[in-house]
């Protein structure tokens, strides 16, 4: 009886190590569509760390979409819980600031977009695509609560071009 026991608590902590290592696991994502070019091209295969505590500007994230949690999306940081965000002839503010993005092409931000100032909500994030004319993002759909993110970009593995 005490063998049982002692195989069962063994059986137990393995399972229990296992689904902890699976969660801490970096967890592989292939791209689908333009929204992050040039940095990210439909068909890259890349992996995403789970831990998204603590997020920071530019980071790359992935996440079920808001309006169709079936879906999932993958956009970058702008701007964090409690700063406000500005657009202002497609230059991006943060706190009144214009934010430096080498990450987006000129030929891809063609459309100069304006939005008014907003702040960002606690557990809250502004995202957008790098491909700002081709994105579906929070100029859109609004603000990403930090609910849907499942996955932080780490690295590329494969690249599809």
């Amino acid at each position: 009886m005490r063998l049982q026991l002692a195989g069962l608590f063994f059986l137990i902590l393995l399972v229990s190590s296992c689904s902890a290592i699976r969660r801490r696991a970096p967890q592989p994502v292939k791209v689908q569509g333009i929204a992050m070019e040039p940095a990210l091209k439909d068909g890259d295969r890349i992996l995403v760390d789970k831990n998204t505590d603590k997020l920071k500007r530019g980071d790359i994230v992935v996440f079920y979409f808001p309006l169709d949690r079936y879906k999932s999306y993958i956009k970058r940081v702008v701007a964090l819980p409690g700063e406000t965000v500005e657009i202002r002839d497609g230059k991006v503010l943060i706190n009144g600031t214009n934010l430096d993005e080498p990450y987006v092409a000129p030929e891809n931000n063609r459309v100069m977009s304006n939005r008014e100032v907003i702040k960002v909500p606690e557990n809250s994030f502004y995202v957008l695509g790098d491909n700002r004319d081709n994105s579906s993002d929070s100029r859109t759909w609004g603000m990403l609560q930090r609910r849907f993110i499942y996955g932080r970009f780490v690295s590329k593995y494969y690249s599809a071009s």
